[in-house]
């Protein structure tokens, strides 16, 4: 079998290049990161993930090799990031076309190009196409186009990777049935073959529809704040209902999914998303929200100094360490647009110190604050309730065990 090049060695390219090499599929994993990529050529993970260790072990035994050249090959499956750009909330595909380029380069006659990155709904259509046209290149002969959006979450990446269905769109069904098989190789759940664009637009839709969600819990917890009810015993009886599964509230969204995705569709249909921009308008509200709730404690309690103020967690879900786009981020953007300077932040999760004033050290942390909020869930604090109870806790995410802690 001829090598897959990897394009892309980040959160989502590393994983699956990791899973395709266990399987015994030759990989190489090219990335223009040279930090990255001598990291991992000396056999050295850049993030944490439970089982990638494990599987990053078994993929060198089976012989991945790691560059920052592009491969002479027939598969490709680029996995680069998709950023979308702030004022006009449009996808920026500077990447992926880039990457595409740099195939074409050095491809060989009939290649398969599989896109796993993220893109808003006609992304190829509008953007790959013609650039691969414009290069000389036949779509359909010298090469194939294909979409395989990734559905993987941090925390859960490799479990996920495994076993969550997947979607292959392509123009050609039989070319899309090949890629099938190849995905085979370590993938046990259905495999779906469509065309590219409903491939395009189910992983936009998928995590939209979650976000939409998200956002109807987080505007029932401001209107309970308002009128002092009980935000999470309301969720608890109406999800007694049997078609009611209304989800937690909490400080923000984050991640490169949940919080960009929903951003597509509204740059390329502005006119029609208006439920969609005010989900994401109603989240992105949610840091700012928590920065209320933090003033209203102090002014309870009359404290003055925000430095006694602490935030634990900077990871954007329990359990990782990734940070991207996180609600504590966005917290203390606020707070900086207030001048609120000096707060405390602490993460388990996030060895390096990538914020002002954040320590590495919980017990640390604890003996500077007298206001601890809880923006992550992570298991470390669930399991150390009992260092906290002499604290003033607001739980964002509704996991303290005492009633004294104030919520949403």
């Amino acid at each position: 079998m001829s090598i897959v090049n990897i394009i892309g060695l980040g959160y989502i390219g590393l994983p699956t290049a990791l899973m395709f090499a266990k399987s015994g599929v030759k990989i190489v994993g090219t990335d223009y990161n040279d930090n990255l990529v001598n990291s991992l050529t000396e056999g050295r993970l850049t993030f944490k993930e439970d089982g990638l260790e494990e599987l990053f072990k078994e993929a060198l035994s089976n012989g991945i090799e790691f560059t920052t050249e592009y491969q002479k090959t027939n598969t490709y499956i680029i996995a680069v990031p998709t950023p979308y750009i702030l004022n006009s909330k449009k996808l920026d595909p500077k990447y992926v076309i880039s990457a595409v380029n740099s195939v074409l380069d050095v491809c060989e006659k009939g290649s398969a190009l599989i896109i796993e990155s993220t893109i808003s709904p006609g992304t190829i259509d509008k953007f790959i196409r013609p650039e691969i046209e414009k290069r000389g290149f036949s779509i359909g002969e010298d090469v194939h186009l294909l979409h395989a959006p990734e559905r993987i979450i941090p925390g859960n990446m490799i479990h996920e990777l495994e076993y969550n269905s997947r979607t292959i769109g392509a123009d050609n069904p039989e070319i899309g049935e090949k890629i099938k098989g190849l995905y085979l190789n370590f993938c046990k759940a259905e495999i779906v073959v469509t065309d590219i664009r409903s491939a395009e637009m189910s992983k936009v839709v998928e995590n939209t529809y979650r976000d939409i969600n998200i956002a109807f819990a987080n505007e029932l917890a401001k209107i309970c704040r308002t009128d002092n009810m009980d935000v999470y015993e309301i969720i608890r009886i109406a999800n007694k209902h049997p078609r009611v599964n209304i989800l937690q509230p909490g400080p923000g969204v984050g991640g490169h999914c949940i919080s960009v995705d929903p951003w597509f569709l509204v740059g390329d249909y502005p006119d029609l998303t208006n439920l969609i921009l005010t989900a994401r308008k109603i989240n992105d509200s949610m840091p700012r929200h928590v920065l209320g709730r933090i003033r209203d404690i102090m002014r309870e309690h009359g404290f003055k100094d925000i430095s006694k103020v602490g935030l634990y967690g900077l990871a954007y879900k329990e359990n990782v360490d990734d940070v991207r786009e996180s609600p504590t981020l966005q917290l203390l953007e606020r707070m900086d647009e207030h001048l609120a300077f000096g707060v405390k932040v602490f993460d388990p999760f996030v060895k390096t110190r990538i914020v002002e004033h954040q320590f590495l050290n919980f017990e640390d942390f604890l003996n500077e604050i007298e206001i601890l909020v809880i923006m992550v869930g992570h298991e470390h604090i669930k399991n150390n309730m009992g260092l906290i109870k002499d604290k003033l806790v607001l739980d964002t995410k509704n996991i303290c065990v005492f009633d004294e802690a104030y919520k949403l």
